[in-house]
């Protein structure tokens, strides 16, 4: 995982940011907090040590998409063919979203909560008005 995100950052990330383009990824080195180390219990320690070792630069902003378990899940089975992560158990998902909850705790002013149980254009809206801000 983090030898792709480190090649991710230097092929990808890194020149697009020092062409001073905004880079958005789907999952970053928030989700790795929540879903490894909440999620599935790996030290925050040792998360927090592989991100110093790998990963040149935190991001400015992440977009916790909120909502109750039970709508995300249905979603994604709306979707189609679920990923490892999407066939996950409810418990799994309740330490995760706990997991957020608490880096948002912590890092208020970076990690911003949108109520994903509104409509995509309301939360579209909310994450770009995060954005005109940053």
């Amino acid at each position: 995982m983090y030898a792709a995100r480190s090649q991710h950052l230097a092929q990808v990330i890194e020149p697009a940011l020092n062409a001073g383009q905004w880079v958005l990824s789907d999952r970053f080195c928030d989700a790795s907090f929540a879903y490894q180390g909440y999620g599935r219990g790996l030290t925050l320690a040792k998360i927090s040590a592989l991100n110093d070792a790998f990963v040149t630069r935190m991001p400015d902003l992440t977009f916790w998409l909120d909502a109750p378990i039970e709508l995300g899940m249905a979603r994604a089975q709306a979707r189609g063919e679920l990923d490892r992560f999407e066939q996950e158990k409810l418990a799994f998902f309740s330490k995760v979203r706990a997991g957020y909850a608490e880096l948002k705790r912590l890092y208020p002013e970076r990690i911003k909560r949108i109520d994903a149980t509104q409509n995509a254009d309301v939360v579209f809206e909310q994450a770009v008005s995060y954005l005109i801000g940053c």
